[in-house]
């Protein structure tokens, strides 16, 4: 057996060195050709098909609206990419003379958790009928010549919490991020005359609950926006 064996290889070795010229050369061209780029798999195909209908069916059905560059007295700035935009208000307006009011928002970190089971059925059915309650997180600066006083908020579809006050001097990187400020105080802390006078204090520079609607209706545009960036880019990533 294995002498039949080596026999028909020593054979089929025969026969390939007198093949024809033109085989020869046909063999000899394909082997020095370019290597051929793989084609894509079925699954790169079907993942293909998945990403191109739900682009459609985003910038079709639920297509993103061009963004607001302001807001009443603040004009917006955002970048394509970024997990958060800035609002910025002069003096004048929303501001108080040789004020500047920035406002940073983050997109939605948080939403408010789901009602117990025992809690009383209206209760339940209320919360269902208003839906999810999602929440931003919102960093107010209100600076004015070397003083910073900083605020910590959080931002629900209807209302505006203030949870934190503090006081930082500009420069040296400024902000309250600066680390030269005294420190801060829990708003829940303070005295009912001082919260008052703090709410009111942004009120007049247009940080209440009219800010916190439109931000979230910004945000949620905002999140389409970056979703179907998103999508554009893998698709663009597996078609090459």
């Amino acid at each position: 057996m294995a002498r039949a064996v080596l026999r028909r290889a020593l054979s089929l070795a025969s026969a390939g060195s007198h093949a024809s010229p033109g085989a020869a050369a046909a063999f000899a061209s394909t082997s020095s050709s370019p290597a051929i780029a793989p084609l894509r798999s079925p699954f790169d195909d079907r993942l293909l098909r998945l990403l191109r209908s739900e682009i459609t069916y985003l910038a079709e059905r639920r297509p993103p609206y061009p963004p607001p560059s302001s807001f009443k007295s603040f004009a917006v700035e955002d970048r394509p990419g970024e997990q958060w935009v800035r609002l910025r208000a002069g003096s004048g307006a929303g501001a108080g003379a040789g004020e500047e009011v920035k406002v940073e928002a983050t997109m939605f970190d948080g939403a408010t958790e789901p009602l117990p089971d025992d809690a009383p059925l209206f209760r339940r059915v209320e919360s269902l009928e208003r839906g999810p309650r999602l929440h931003l997180s919102l960093i107010v600066e209100v600076t004015r010549a070397d003083r910073v006083l900083g605020f910590i908020c959080s931002a629900w579809p209807d209302d505006l919490v203030i949870r934190h006050v503090l006081t930082t001097r500009a420069g040296g990187g400024g902000g309250t991020s600066s680390g030269g400020g005294r420190g801060g105080r829990n708003f829940e802390k303070l005295g009912a005359a001082e919260r008052e006078a703090v709410t009111e204090f942004l009120k007049e520079r247009e940080v209440d609950y009219e800010l916190a609607e439109f931000l979230h209706g910004y945000m949620a545009n905002k999140e389409k926006m970056e979703l179907l960036r998103w999508l554009k880019t893998i698709e663009t990533f597996i078609e090459k």
